[in-house]
C-alpha cells in the first residue's frame, strides 16, 4: 500500500492539468507551464479539480513509481501556483556574491572569482546588508531545477565544521567540532 501514491491531489484555483496520449502530464498555472513524462504503466486520471495516480499491479516496481509520480505531479502543481524559493547564506570573511544577468559571481576565498551561469527559468537575486552575511536567493517554478542549482552553488565551498565558513541554506544547522586542545607542559 502506497500512502503517498493513494493521496488525491486537489487542484488550486487557476491551475489545470492535462494528460496526453503518450502519458505526458502538463500542468498550467498563473506562474507558467511544466510538463513531465509519466511511465506508460501508470494511470493518471483528472476528474474535476482532483488528480489521481493509479498503478496497474502490485509489483514492487509499480509500487515505487506510484508514489514517485504522484509526488512529481504534486510538486509541479505547487510550483505553477505558488512557486519555490531557496535561500543560501555565505559565511566567511571576504566572501561575496553578486548577480548580473543571471550570472552569479562568487568570491569564496580562492585565488580567483567563480562565475556560474544560472538557467533562465530561475530568478536570481543577491543581498548583502551591512552586519549580515551575503545571501543568494533562487526563485522559480521547477523544484528539481532549483534544488540542483542550489546544491551546485553549495558544493563550491562546503561548510567546514571548525569555523563554520562556507555556503549553507538559511536556517541549516551545521554540527561544529572543537579544535585541538593546547598541550600540557
Amino acid at each position: 500500500m502506497s500512502r503517498i501514491g493513494n493521496k488525491i491531489i486537489v487542484l488550486p484555483a487557476g491551475v489545470s492539468v492535462s494528460v496526453a496520449d503518450d502519458n505526458v502530464v502538463s500542468v498550467k498555472g498563473p506562474k507558467g507551464t511544466l510538463t513531465q513524462s509519466v511511465d506508460t504503466d501508470m494511470i493518471v486520471e483528472v476528474e474535476g479539480n482532483e488528480v489521481k495516480v493509479k498503478r496497474p499491479t502490485e509489483q514492487k516496481r509499480h509500487k515505487a513509481l506510484h508514489g514517485l509520480y504522484r509526488s512529481l505531479i504534486n510538486n509541479m502543481i505547487i510550483g505553477v501556483d505558488a512557486g519555490y524559493k531557496k535561500e543560501l547564506e555565505i559565511i566567511g570573511v571576504g566572501y561575496k556574491a553578486t548577480a548580473t544577468n543571471n550570472v552569479l559571481e562568487l568570491q569564496l576565498g580562492y585565488s580567483h572569482n567563480i562565475f556560474m551561469a544560472i538557467p533562465e527559468e530561475i530568478k536570481l537575486t543577491t543581498t548583502s546588508e551591512k552586519g549580515q552575511n551575503p545571501k543568494v536567493i533562487l526563485e522559480g517554478i521547477d523544484k528539481e531545477l532549483i534544488g540542483s542549482v542550489a546544491a551546485k552553488i553549495k558544493s563550491l565551498r562546503k561548510v567546514e565544521p571548525y569555523k563554520g565558513k562556507g555556503i549553507r541554506f538559511v536556517g541549516e544547522i551545521v554540527r561544529r567540532k572543537a579544535g585541538k586542545s593546547a598541550s600540557k607542559k
